[in-house]
C-alpha cells in the first residue's frame, strides 16, 4: 500500500487553517508545507477521482472554496480528510502530502493545463453523475 518509503520524511505536526483553506505540515527532514485544501481535494487519490487506472482521472472542478471539515488518521502512515463537498474517501499517505506539498507549483500548472485542454474553468460546478459513485457501473 502506498505510504511510508523507508527512510522517508514523516509528519512533526499537522494544523488544519481553516479560514485560509489550507493544510500545514512540518516534516521530519524540516520541511514545511501549507497544502490548500483545493489542491489536496482536486489531486485526491481516491477512485472517484484517479479512476480505476491510468487515463481515467476525472477533471474536478468548482473546489476553489472547499473546506476540510474532518481529519482522521489511517493507522500511522496517512490521513483521511472529509471535505464540505462531501468527498471523504481518498487516503492521503505521508509521501502523497510531501509530494502535493513540495510540487505545488508543478500541480497547479499540470491542473490549469488540464482544464484548458477540456474548455472549462476552474470554477465550473462538476457535471451530475449517475448511477455508481466511482463511475465504474
Amino acid at each position: 500500500m502506498a505510504g511510508l518509503q523507508a527512510g522517508a520524511p514523516t509528519p512533526q505536526s499537522i494544523t488544519v487553517h481553516s479560514l485560509s483553506r489550507v493544510l500545514e505540515i512540518g516534516f521530519s527532514d524540516g520541511a514545511v508545507f501549507k497544502i490548500p485544501f483545493e489542491l489536496m481535494r482536486i489531486y485526491s487519490p481516491s477512485a472517484e477521482v484517479q479512476g480505476h487506472g491510468p487515463g481515467q482521472e476525472i477533471l474536478q472542478t468548482g473546489k476553489r472554496n472547499v473546506e476540510l471539515v474532518d481529519l482522521q488518521p489511517v493507522g500511522n502512515y496517512a490521513v483521511q480528510p472529509s471535505f464540505s463537498d462531501g468527498h471523504n474517501t481518498g487516503i492521503f499517505s505521508w509521501d502523497l502530502l510531501y509530494d502535493l506539498g513540495a510540487r505545488q507549483d508543478e500541480l497547479w500548472a499540470e491542473y490549469e493545463k488540464r482544464l484548458a485542454a477540456a474548455g472549462v474553468d476552474r470554477d465550473a460546478p462538476m457535471p451530475e453523475k449517475g448511477g455508481h459513485a466511482c463511475g465504474s457501473h
